[in-house]
C-alpha cells in the first residue's frame, strides 16, 4: 500500500460513523450462543424510552463497551444486550403533554386509544438514546435489542406475578403509600426523593374536654390536623399521665379524639405529645392499626382538601396550612412557630411534594425474597465492586418494607387480576379468562392499575433472553457476568434483580455489580440546567470525537471517586488521539515498499528490547486493571507508554537509524509490531480511530477479531540498559531547560561514574546519546567540573559547563523581574483568598478558580527562587 499520501491530520467526523456501520453489517457485535469459547455477558441497563444520552449514559456505557471488547479480545464469545425501558410515568407524560398542546386528555381518547397513541409515539420517537448509544461506539448485539413492553417481556412479567401471587407474595391491601398529586399514581419509597428544605414547626393547641388545660403538639404539616385521630404520648411521661384516657378537642373542626399512651413516642423529641393522622403519615398509620383508630383521609388525588376537610374543602393543601395557621393565631390556639430545616419528599418524576395517602394497592412481600438476596452477597456468589457499597446493600436489605407495585396510570403492564361483579372473586391467570373461575359469571372487569416499571425491570436480566422458554442463549450467557450501574439504582433495580434472579432463575443474575460514580464539573458541581454547567455528551463527540470522550472518562474513573470533567480533559485526549495518528503516519510513511514481519531477535537493537518488554508490562497491568474494575488505572498505564515510552523515546531513537538507514528494516519491524499491538490494547477505549489505523496495517479485516497481546516477551537486561539511556539524556535536557539554553547549541557534556558497566553502555550508544541530547561532546571524568550545572542520578553524575552559554547577570535580573510581578499577583489572590466577605459573596467556582491561581503562582514563585540561588551560586 502507498502511504505516502496520507493526511497529516484526522477527523473523527470523516471515519467514525462509516466505521461502526461495517461492524453492524458485518455482525462484530452478535454473540453466537453455539460458540465454544467461554461466555461473558452484560445487560445495559435499559434506558428510558423517553431518553437521550446523558453525562451518566455516556459513562456507564462506555465502561460497559471497554468490558465487551476487552473480553472479546482475550477470547471470550461476548454479549451485550441493549434495550430501553417502557418507562410508565415519565412516557404517560410526554404523551399526555403531546395531548394538552393538542386540546386533548387521554381520557378524551380513553384508554385503548391513548395506549395506541403511546405505540406510535414510541415507534416514531422512542429510539432516540438507542441512536445515540451508536455514536459512542457501543458494541451492542442489536439483534437482540429488547423492550420492557415487548410481547415476550410482557409474558415474563404476568408469569412472574401470577407465580408470586399464588405463592402469597403478592398481596392487595389498604395502605399508606406516596402519592404524587401531579402524576396520580401511588409511587415507592424508593421513587420519592428527599431534599432539605426550609419550613417551619408549629406548635398547636390542643384544647382538653372537660379541662382548662391544653395539650400542644408540634407538627410542620397543619393542614393534616384536619385527619388527626388521636394524641399519642408515652406511657412513662410524667407530664401527660393524668391525661391519657381523656378527651382532646381537635381544633377548628371540635371533632373529639382520644388521648392514647405508646412507647412509640419519644419524650425528648418537641413537646413529647404527637398527633396521630393515620391516613397522611406512614408511622401514624402503623400506630392507628395497633389502636384501631379511624383512618381520615382529607385529600383527593391532586392534593386538594376533601369533604372531610369542613370548611377548607376545595382548598389546595399549601393554600389551605396557610389559612389554617391564620384561624389557629385568631383561635389563641398557636402557641409558637419555629424555622426548621427538614427533609421533603419529591416525585422523582416530574418533583411534586408527595403525600402520604391511604389507598387500596398490590404489594409484594419482600422479606422472603430478601433474604436469599443477601445470602448471594454475603457468600460471595455476588461481589460488589467498590466493596464499600456491601455495606449499603446490607442495611437496606435488612430493613425493607413491601415493595407497592401498582401505578395509577394507563402505559405499562396491567395487572393481570380481573374482579368478578357477581361474586367478587379474584381471577388472577397469566391468560386474559373470558369469565370468573369461581362462578362462571362473564362481567368480570380487570383492574385499572399497571405495575410498577421496576417490575418488570426486575426481570430483565433472564427475560430479555427469552426465558420463560429453554433456551440455548439462556444456557449459553446466564448468570450474566457483570452488571455496571448507577449507586443511585441500587435498591431500585440491582437488589431487585437479585431477588427475581434467586427466586425464578435459582441463580444470581450476575456475578460482579461495578457501582460506578457521578460525573460532575470541573468544580466537582453536579451538574444541572439551573447551574448552567451541563455537558452535552453529543456536543462533546461532535466537537472531539468519541474516543476522545471515551477516554476521558475512563481515565477519570477511578472506583469510589466521582468524576471532574472538563472540556480541557477532553481537548487533551483529542491531543492524544493525534499522537496516536501521527506516530502511525510517520512509521507507515516511512516504510517505502517494505512489507514489515514479526521482529527476529538475534536482529534487534537494545532499545527494540526495551520497548518490547515496557509493550509486555503495559498490556499485563492494562489487563490486569480492567479485570479488577480500575479503569483509570488501565487508562492511563495504555497513555504513559504509548505518549511517553512508544513515541517520545521509541521513535526517536529510531529516527536515526531510519534517516541512517542502519538496522533500518529491524527497526521498523519492532515499531510495526509495537504499534499493532498497542492498537489492540487501546481499542477498548478508543474503539474508532484503532481500528482505522489497523486497516492500514492489520492482518484481519477488523481489529475485533485481534487477540489481545498476552506473553510477550521480557529482556531485562536490555530494558535496564535503555533505562539508563533515558536517564542519562533526560538529565542533560533538564539542565537545558533550566537554563535557557537553546536546543540548537550543541553542548558539552561531562559524566562521572564508578560503574564500569554503566561507561562501556555510555560509549557503545555515544552517538544515540549525542543525537537525542544535542551535545558537541560527551566525556567522562573523575573530577567535579567547575562552573558547570549539575545533575546526579544513581548511576552518574552529569555536568554542563556554562561559560560561553549563559550569560549569568542577565538571567538573574531577568528572573528577579519576574518573582517581583509573581509576589504582587500572589499578594492579590492571598488577599483575596483570606477576606471573609468576598468568600461570603462569591460563586464557588470563582473562588475554586481564585485557589488554583494562587496554587500556580506559588509554585512559579519556588521555581523562580530555585533559579536565582542556582545562577548566584556558579
Amino acid at each position: 500500500m502507498d502511504y505516502s499520501s496520507l493526511p497529516t491530520r484526522i477527523s473523527p467526523e470523516e471515519f467514525e460513523s462509516s466505521i461502526y456501520r461495517e461492524w453492524e453489517e458485518k455482525k462484530y457485535f452478535h454473540a453466537d450462543e453455539n460458540s465454544q469459547k467461554p461466555s461473558y455477558s452484560i445487560v445495559i441497563p435499559p434506558p428510558n424510552v423517553t431518553g437521550s444520552l446523558h453525562m451518566g449514559h455516556a459513562l456507564n456505557n462506555t465502561l460497559q463497551d471497554i468490558l465487551i471488547r476487552y473480553h472479546k479480545l482475550i477470547g471470550f464469545e461476548t454479549m451485550w444486550i441493549p434495550g430501553t425501558d417502557h418507562a410508565g410515568i415519565a412516557t404517560q407524560n410526554v404523551v399526555e403533554k403531546m395531548l394538552h398542546s393538542e386540546g386533548l386528555t387521554r381520557h378524551d381518547l380513553g384508554r385503548e386509544k391513548f395506549i395506541e397513541r403511546v405505540w406510535k409515539w414510541k415507534e416514531e420517537s422512542g429510539g432516540t438514546i438507542i441512536r445515540q448509544l451508536k455514536r459512542l461506539g457501543s458494541a451492542c448485539d442489536w439483534d437482540r435489542e429488547r423492550f420492557t413492553m415487548d410481547e415476550g417481556l410482557s409474558r415474563a412479567v404476568r408469569i412472574v406475578f401470577v407465580t408470586l401471587y399464588k405463592e402469597g407474595l403478592i398481596y392487595r391491601s389498604n395502605y399508606i403509600v406516596n402519592w404524587c398529586p401531579r402524576c396520580h399514581t401511588a409511587l415507592s419509597d424508593l421513587e420519592v426523593e428527599h431534599e432539605e428544605k426550609e419550613g417551619a414547626i408549629y406548635e398547636i393547641k390542643y384544647p382538653i374536654k372537660g379541662d382548662d388545660r391544653y395539650i400542644v403538639i408540634g407538627t410542620t404539616r397543619p393542614e393534616t390536623m384536619l385527619g388527626d385521630t388521636a394524641i399519642a404520648v408515652h406511657p412513662d411521661d410524667e407530664r401527660y399521665k393524668d391525661l391519657v384516657g381523656k378527651i382532646a378537642v381537635l381544633p377548628i373542626l371540635n371533632r373529639e379524639i382520644p388521648i392514647i399512651a405508646d412507647e412509640y413516642v419519644s419524650m425528648d423529641f418537641g413537646t413529647g405529645a404527637l398527633k396521630v393522622t393515620p391516613a397522611h403519615d406512614p408511622n401514624d398509620f402503623l400506630l392507628g392499626k395497633k389502636h384501631n383508630l379511624p383512618e381520615i383521609n382529607i385529600f383527593d388525588e391532586n392534593g386538594i382538601i376533601n369533604e372531610n376537610g369542613g370548611k377548607y374543602k376545595g382548598f389546595d393543601r399549601f393554600e389551605a396550612r396557610k389559612l389554617i395557621v391564620e384561624e389557629l393565631k385568631n383561635l389563641g390556639l398557636l402557641e409558637n412557630i419555629h424555622k426548621h430545616i427538614h427533609k421533603v419528599g419529591g416525585c422523582y418524576r416530574c418533583k411534586t411534594v408527595v403525600e402520604p395517602r391511604i389507598s387500596m394497592q398490590w404489594f409484594v412481600k419482600i422479606k422472603p425474597l430478601a433474604e436469599e438476596a443477601i445470602k448471594a452477597v454475603e457468600n460471595g456468589s455476588i461481589k460488589i465492586f467498590p466493596q464499600n457499597w456491601e455495606k449499603t446493600y446490607y442495611e437496606w436489605m435488612y430493613n425493607i418494607r413491601d415493595w407497592c407495585i401498582s401505578r395509577q396510570i394507563w402505559w405499562g403492564h396491567r395487572i393481570p387480576v380481573w374482579y368478578c361483579n357477581e361474586c367478587g372473586h379474584l381471577t388472577v391467570d397469566i391468560e386474559d379468562p373470558d369469565s370468573c373461575e369461581k362462578c362462571g359469571s362473564k362481567n368480570i372487569i380487570q383492574d385499572n392499575d399497571v405495575l410498577d416499571t421496576w417490575f418488570s425491570s426486575a426481570l430483565w436480566p433472564f427475560s430479555t433472553m427469552g426465558w420463560p422458554e429453554k433456551n440455548k442463549t439462556i444456557e449459553k450467557f446466564y448468570p450474566t457476568s457483570c452488571l455496571v450501574t448507577g449507586f443511585d439504582i441500587l435498591f431500585f433495580w440491582v437488589a431487585r434483580m437479585i431477588m427475581m434472579g434467586q427466586k425464578f432463575m435459582k441463580k444470581e443474575p450476575f456475578k460482579h455489580v461495578y457501582i460506578h460514580a457521578l460525573v460532575r464539573d470541573q468544580y466537582g458541581q453536579k451538574m444541572s440546567k439551573s447551574k448552567g454547567n451541563v455537558i452535552d455528551p453529543l456536543v462533546i463527540i461532535d466537537k472531539y470525537g468519541a474516543d476522545s470522550f471515551r477516554f476521558t472518562l475512563a481515565s477519570l474513573a477511578a472506583q469510589g471517586r466521582d468524576i471532574k470533567l472538563s472540556e480541557d480533559r477532553i481537548e487533551g485526549y483529542r491531543n492524544f488521539v493525534n499522537k496516536i495518528w501521527n506516530a502511525s503516519r510517520f512509521i507507515l510513511m516511512n516504510l517505502g515498499g517494505y512489507k514489515p514481519k514479526d521482529p527476529v531477535l538475534e536482529k534487534l537493537n537494545k532499545e527494540d528490547k526495551w520497548i518490547l518488554s515496557m509493550l509486555k508490562d503495559t498490556a499485563d497491568d492494562v489487563a490486569k486493571a480492567i479485570e479488577s474494575y480500575n479503569f483509570n488505572e488501565a487508562a492511563l498505564k495504555i497513555y504513559h507508554f504509548f505518549w511517553l515510552n512508544f513515541c517520545d523515546w521509541y521513535i526517536e531513537f529510531i529516527k536515526i537509524r531510519i534517516f541512517k538507514n542502519e538496522n533500518k528494516d529491524e527497526a521498523l519491524d519492532t515499531a510495526v509490531y509495537v504499534l499493532k499491538k498497542s492498537l489492540i490494547i487501546l481499542h477498548p477505549f478508543m474503539p474508532f480511530v484503532t481500528e482505522y489505523i489497523y486497516k492500514l496495517i492489520g492482518e484481519k479485516e477488523s481489529i475485533m477479531l485481534e487477540n489481545y497481546p498476552k506473553g510477550l516477551p521480557d529482556y531485562e537486561a536490555d530494558r535496564r540498559d535503555v533505562e539508563r539511556i533515558i536517564d542519562f539524556i533526560s538529565l542533560v535536557r533538564t539542565i537545558r531547560g533550566e537554563y535557557n539554553i537553546s536546543p540548537a547549541v550543541k553542548i558539552k557534556v561531562f559524566y562521572k561514574t564508578d560503574d564500569k558497566e554503566v561507561m562501556k553502555l555510555i560509549s557503545d550508544n555515544l552517538n544515540l546519546i549525542s543525537t537525542l541530547a544535542k551535545t558537541e561532546s560527551i566525556e567522562e571524568t573523575k573530577e567535579n567540573i567547575k562552573n558547570s550545572a549539575v545533575n546526579v542520578s544513581r548511576d552518574f553524575t552529569v555536568y554542563v559547563p556554562l561559560e560561553g552559554l549563559v550569560d549569568i547577570e542577565a538571567e538573574i535580573k531577568k528572573l528577579e523581574k519576574e518573582k517581583q510581578s509573581l509576589e504582587k499577583d500572589f499578594n492579590i489572590y492571598n488577599g483575596k483568598l483570606n477576606n471573609e466577605g468576598y468568600l461570603s459573596k462569591a460563586r464557588e467556582d470563582v473562588i475554586a478558580k481564585d485557589r488554583e491561581k494562587l496554587a500556580d503562582i506559588v509554585a512559579r514563585l519556588e521555581k523562580v527562587n530555585e533559579s536565582i540561588k542556582r545562577f548566584k551560586g556558579i
